[in-house]
């Protein structure tokens, strides 16, 4: 569900719907500094190296992230999860007592310093003084990442610019215990440490800050209620694709985070990129394990084998899970052949040079793991004549014919993703049925494009899709409630199926659900449609009337 609503402006009935942003890759877990629970957005490794510091060997993660930049990715969006880490302080005198300032981020590598003056501060404002905080890159040094100033600070309770409440503006730091009567001394005092160029001396950070320990499946999926862990994504308002690196070197994630986390990428319509586990060292072992996890879901895939790759710190290679490499290589893929263009070929994924693959696999095994859901990586172009299409872990062979296949299923997520977001700003008309159909047009001229682009090659002629918004689907009580519904319908692969959904729009937010309809041929003269659990939705019958939204 989009919690929360809000429209900017509104557009007329030509506006065309917006083409959602494809190949953006999450990431969750834990990293060497850098704000906790909070989404990051990056665009290059040098991105993550800023914020979050850069290789670490407790961090499967920054591997992960090194990988799908390496591999083609674009645009990923990190959250850093800790368990039981602490910030630094900052102790700064206050005649015989201190003020201490505590970090917001976490760990052993928070370098952080302070300066306190009474530049413009009136002889008679004994309780006021200025606040300079810095983040350093390297203790010591003068490569300063992050500075705030804060001018006209008071220690008196009651006044407007307290330090307590001031310093709640604050990226880097916030006040720990008691605020002393007295304010801060100045740091340009004998002996302090003065930065080169500046009058100010430096108070820098206590070495008290802490990384914490190893992550455990609890914290990586944290808590829908508070945001943390996976759930600190929802702030992001669009995900294509999560990954979640194993908890450490040796700890995996175990199968009921990954049932949370498909669901997860379920309501939010991304795919979740699975490592397949380290003891999965043959095939034969891989297809075994995938049985005993017992874990299947449209809305995830896995690929085999893990990776041997160069790791930097330690000078010899290592083996790592291929979830970042894999999240780059479909990122590249994706922009090699757009999301919509279904006729295309799909480009190969092929993994960069210099990486080498931990196990190496026969082409029987290759189909054999295709046939159980779980993709086999390649390092050079295969020479077979039939290519493995990759497919979702949906249930291998027995899987539904579209969603069983990454393409297929992010073609579906990505035209839900466009309409839902597209089509927010009806809610605000939702009782006017003049915007019911401006709705329906604006649907349609967005499905009639993305056909001619190639995305139902197998739809009959004129039945591509359909769009229906009037009373079958929008009911009295519905508009009483503050809400529209919008009935899609889009070509299957299979000739004569549908991918059907109704998609609400309410001021509360917006909501998705499959729905089955009755069959097609007869449907004219049906006043229901029916939801997978087998709920009935009311609509107006229409007699024998032609349904408006049939186009091709």
């Amino acid at each position: 569900m989009t919690q929360g609503i809000e429209i900017d402006e509104i557009p007329t009935p030509e506006q065309p719907i917006g083409l959602v942003a494809s190949a953006v890759t999450a990431f969750v877990g834990r990293t060497l500094r850098g704000p906790v629970n909070a989404p990051v957005t990056l665009h290059s490794f040098a991105d993550y190296q800023q914020v979050f510091g850069g290789l670490w060997q407790p961090s499967p993660l920054s591997y992960a992230v090194e990988q799908f930049f390496e591999h083609g990715g674009q645009h990923a969006i990190v959250v850093r999860v800790v368990n039981g880490a602490a910030p630094p302080t900052i102790t700064l005198l206050c005649g015989t007592e201190t003020l201490t300032l505590a970090g917001l981020a976490p760990g052993t590598r928070e370098f952080l310093r302070a300066a306190v003056d009474y530049d413009n501060i009136g002889d008679n404002e004994e309780d006021r003084f200025n606040l300079v905080i810095q983040r350093l890159r390297v203790p010591g040094s003068e490569r300063i990442d992050a500075q705030e100033i804060f001018r006209g600070l008071s220690v008196e309770p009651t006044a407007q610019r307290f330090v307590g409440t001031a310093l709640l503006e604050s990226q880097l730091v916030r006040v720990r215990g008691r605020v002393p009567a007295l304010r801060p001394d100045a740091t340009a005092h004998p002996g302090a440490r003065v930065s080169v160029g500046q009058a100010l001396g430096y108070v820098s950070s206590n070495p008290d800050g802490d990384d914490g320990s190893p992550l455990s499946e609890y914290d990586v999926i944290g808590s829908g209620r508070s945001a943390t862990g996976l759930f600190a994504l929802n702030a992001v308002e669009h995900l294509d694709f999560v990954h979640i690196p194993p908890l450490s070197r040796d700890e995996d994630i175990g199968p009921s985070s990954l049932v949370v986390a498909s669901r997860y990428c379920r309501d939010r319509r991304a795919l979740l990129i699975v490592d397949p586990p380290a003891h999965w060292t043959t095939a034969e072992e891989a297809i075994h394990g995938l049985r005993e996890l017992n874990f299947s879901s449209p809305d995830a895939c896995m690929f085999y084998p893990r990776l041997l790759v160069a790791d930097r710190l330690r000078g010899t290679a290592q083996v790592f899970g291929n979830g970042g490499a894999v999240a780059g290589m479909l990122a590249r893929a994706e922009e090699q052949r757009p999301v919509w263009d279904i006729s295309a070929p799909e480009p190969e994924l092929l993994l960069r040079p210099g990486t080498r693959l931990a196990c190496n696999l026969t082409e029987p095994e290759r189909w054999r793991l295709a046939a159980n859901g779980i993709n086999a990586l390649h390092v050079v172009r295969s020479a077979a004549p039939v290519r493995l299409v990759p497919r979702t872990l949906a249930g291998g062979s027995s899987a539904a014919a579209d969603w069983g296949y990454i393409a297929t299923r992010r073609f579906g997520l990505f035209v839900l993703n466009s309409i839902e977001r597209g089509t927010r700003w009806v809610v605000v008309y939702h009782a006017d049925r003049n915007a019911w159909q401006r709705v329906r047009r604006q649907v349609s001229a967005f499905l009639r494009d993305l056909g001619e682009a190639g995305a139902f090659p197998g739809a009959e002629d004129g039945k591509a899709y359909f769009v229906i918004t009037d009373e079958r689907v929008n009911t009295a009580r519905d508009t009483l409630l503050g809400r529209i519904s919008i009935l899609v319908g889009f070509a299957a692969s299979r000739r004569g199926e549908y991918h059907t959904y109704l998609i609400t729009h309410s001021t509360a937010g917006s909501t998705i659900k499959p729905v089955a309809v009755n069959a097609l041929d007869s449907f004219w003269t049906h006043d229901v449609l029916r939801e997978p659990e087998g709920d009935y939705v009311p609509m107006l019958p229409r007699g024998g009337d032609a349904l408006p939204g049939w186009a091709g």
